[in-house]
């Protein structure tokens, strides 16, 4: 190495597999434990205490802070030792004490995406699948087979089912309980969640609401209300909604809750009464 900024630096108290693949300027800390199947990318900075096992693909720029355990076994008794792996992108935050558990079946995986943040003692179950730029706050559980959209939030201690859906833009409300799916661009809260309304402070932050003129936001807004606040039942509403062309954000609406009333879908979570 020509730099020493670009040099990988690993304190002699950790314990590093010689199998273990270190990308460029990789900090490894204190009394950290690298497993011989784990690939980590250039610049990442792995904290003290954190144990990361098990088959684990990390992109580049990722902090995990202390006491994180990422690609251990899944917490799932259906789990027969099968060689599943943990698959992450660049930039995310991974925070204290923060456990990602790796798939169930062989060739599965746990993916996460890029700049997400995980805050302190999150838990992310085997299969889960995360988008991009998503955050979730402190003391959640979110199960296994939960599906996470791009730029949702999550707010803090509470816990979200087993193969629920979870939306882009959507935002959870702290200590919900999430047994349904949550539509996109949507703002879910309560014990158990409802639907309380869309998420405009998160669609005016994406940039969503300048779209075509305002007319995108405007048709979301309409298409919502056709589908929450109107008598029909949802699937009569989505077929009126389906009878005029439909903007990209209200077609991911439709798309998602047309999906979720299918076959091996938990249904999406309901308006308040």
């Amino acid at each position: 190495m020509t730099s020493t900024a670009l040099a990988t630096s690993v304190h002699p108290t950790a314990v590093v597999d010689p199998a273990a693949q270190l990308g460029t300027g990789v900090v490894i800390g204190p009394y950290a434990v690298i497993g011989g199947e784990v690939e980590i990318g250039d610049g990442c900075r792995i904290g003290p205490h954190v144990v990361i096992d098990g088959r684990v693909r990390m992109g580049n720029g990722n902090r995990i802070f202390p006491g994180a355990c990422i690609g251990l076994e899944p917490q799932d008794l259906k789990y027969n030792g099968a060689p599943t792996e943990v698959v992450m992108g660049d930039g995310n935050a991974i925070r204290e004490c923060v456990t990602i558990n790796r798939a169930t079946h062989e060739g599965e995986q746990t993916r996460l995406g890029s700049g997400n943040l995980l805050m302190a003692y999150s838990h992310l179950g085997h299969n889960c699948r995360l988008g991009d730029r998503i955050v979730i706050a402190n003391g959640v559980a979110v199960a296994g087979h939960v599906v996470i959209g791009d730029r949702a939030v999550i707010g803090g201690v509470l816990g979200i089912h087993q193969f629920v859906h979870i939306g882009s833009l959507a935002m959870v409300g702290g200590m919900s309980r999430i047994d349904r799916d949550v539509p996109p661009f949507t703002m879910v809260e309560g014990h158990p969640g409802r639907v309380r309304g869309l998420n405009k402070i998160g669609l005016r932050r994406s940039g969503l609401a300048e779209r075509e003129g305002g007319a995108e936001l405007r048709q979301l807004q309409e298409i919502w209300n056709l589908l929450y606040r109107s008598d029909r039942v949802l699937a009569e509403a989505l077929v009126e909604a389906r009878l005029q062309p439909l903007l990209p954000a209200a077609a991911e609406l439709c798309d998602f809750l047309e999906a979720s009333v299918g076959p091996g879908r938990r249904g999406p979570l309901p308006p308040p009464r």
